[in-house]
């Protein structure tokens, strides 16, 4: 009887899906039995830990991907530890002549997946890396002079002048599974989800992890949601935006699926929305071509003029903000927003982001963090690429002088002040001409809604005008150095 064939390893990471699964497809293609494997390697090798939220997320992808894989007739096997001996450890363990992954785009992690395609080499055994996360590989899009954008908008025309993206890849119709004996760690022993206190407890009625979870959140904008995108998609009072980020952050769904399927959706009913709405997937491959090409987003100011900027980093005043007691209701609004369901509205996030940096003059690399930590979307490239934009530290950013007012913000993005009431409740029995700004309203209307500023309620932790004229002075002292790597 003839022997089985050597299998073929897949690794899967950050790209935890079926269908558009370049990496996957080729395994399956290649007539081998698969067997799929996912290392938890968190920290290791000068990765990026995973915040909090994201861990709870990947818990609940995990599973869902092993339902999924094991559906087609295959397995996920998972192990802990560093990917760097995980991996080939695991090839050798089952005899693997093939090992498959979608590229990652951090340097760490490409140092990682570099030094393991060299280990699996030597050792006989195929190495394929493939694009799968991205519409293009950041290093094509490239200024006339051949060098990294550095700004959004050449960027994505230079983007765009490439053509349509590849086409998606089908779901595999079956997986041939690796028959033989492989242990599997099991999931609930790696610790990623809350216990005591559960504080994410109510993230499950807010999102379905997973790739069809994602699959019917995009079908749900695509038809509730994309016509009135350019609109309405600053409106936190509406269900106005994909709420696809997590999705993305995870793989359950590529950004390759969204843009032919949003594509097909203009075809066949013309929304005004699409153009905006492709912007912003857009901006997540911007986002990437900038950490592609500065490792150190995360931690290094883009325009180095703003490494002498004067923060005043007050830990209370940062601790009002995590908390959402600001004193500001749509910041507190954000910021309790997130705490309850591991994520901001963009505008919000914005105006929050602003208020930390620039009215409490916090250095930008705290929000980050916090954000990290906090948010299920929390992408390496986005919240960095997004934080640097805010302070005006990037090289394509919002000038450090356009300082949000939260109130005038509030007032035209939340006028009825919904969005402030679903997550600032003890600010709901006041009106709509006061809710965004309690301290200014009438004595009998703080009664009647049961407000007492300073007491059910914060006061403002800083008064708006004196921390603008604090912030652009600030600004104003800096050395005007602009080189820019």
């Amino acid at each position: 009887m003839p022997a089985a064939p050597a299998p073929a390893l897949v690794w899967f990471r950050d790209d935890l899906r079926l269908a558009d699964n370049p990496a996957l497809t080729h395994a399956i293609a290649s007539g081998r039995p698969v067997l799929a494997l996912f290392v938890f390697d968190d920290g290791d090798a000068g990765q990026r830990r995973r915040g909090a939220a994201s861990r709870w997320w990947l818990a609940q992808s995990l599973r869902q991907l092993a339902r999924a894989i094991a559906a087609k007739g295959g397995r996920l096997i998972l192990r802990s530890g560093a990917a760097s001996h995980v991996v080939p450890g695991v090839a050798g363990e089952v005899g693997a002549r093939l090992v498959t992954w979608n590229r990652r785009y951090e340097a760490a992690a490409m140092a990682v997946d570099a030094g393991i395609k060299t280990a699996l080499t030597a050792d006989h055994v195929v190495a394929e890396s493939f694009s799968a996360a991205l519409l293009r590989e950041p290093s094509t899009v490239k200024s006339r002079a051949g060098q990294p954008m550095q700004v959004f908008t050449p960027f994505w025309r230079a983007h765009q002048a490439k053509g349509e993206p590849r086409a998606a890849l089908p779901e595999p119709v079956r997986i041939s599974g690796f028959a033989g004996a492989i242990a599997s760690e099991d999931l609930d022993d790696w610790g990623l989800e809350p216990r005591s206190p559960d504080w994410a407890a109510g993230f499950g009625a807010a999102w379905q992890p997973g790739e069809a979870g994602a699959r019917a959140r995009l079908l749900a904008f695509l038809d509730n949601g994309l016509a009135s995108y350019a609109e309405t998609r600053d409106r936190p009072d509406l269900a106005a935006t994909s709420r696809l980020s997590p999705h993305l952050r995870f793989g359950e769904i590529s950004a390759v699926q969204i843009w032919h399927a949003a594509r097909l959706a203009a075809e066949l009913h013309q929304p005004p929305g699409l153009p905006k709405f492709l912007s912003e997937v857009g901006w997540r491959e911007f986002a990437y071509h900038l950490l592609y090409h500065r490792p150190d987003l995360a931690r290094e100011n883009v325009r180095k003029r703003f490494d002498g900027f004067a923060w005043t980093n007050d830990p209370a005043h940062l601790l009002a903000w995590q908390r959402g007691l600001t004193g500001y209701p749509l910041v507190d609004a954000g910021m309790r927003e997130l705490w309850r369901t591991g994520w901001m509205h963009n505008r919000v996030r914005m105006v929050a982001a602003s208020f930390l940096v620039k009215h409490l003059k916090t250095d930008w690399r705290a929000g980050e963090a916090w954000f990290w930590d906090t948010l299920v979307d929390a992408d390496p490239a986005n919240n960095a690429a997004s934080w640097q934009w805010v302070a005006g530290s990037s090289a394509d950013a919002a000038p450090f002088f356009r300082i949000f007012n939260p109130m005038a913000q509030a007032q035209t993005f939340d006028p009825a002040g919904d969005y402030v009431r679903r997550w600032v409740p003890e600010l709901a029995g006041l009106p709509a001409g006061a809710i965004h700004q309690p301290w200014t309203a009438a004595a009998a209307d703080l009664a009647q809604a049961g407000v007492t500023l300073g007491v059910t309620y914060p006061r403002p932790i800083v008064d708006h005008a004196r921390a603008r004229e604090q912030a652009l002075a600030a600004f104003a002292e800096l050395e005007d150095v602009e080189h820019v790597d």
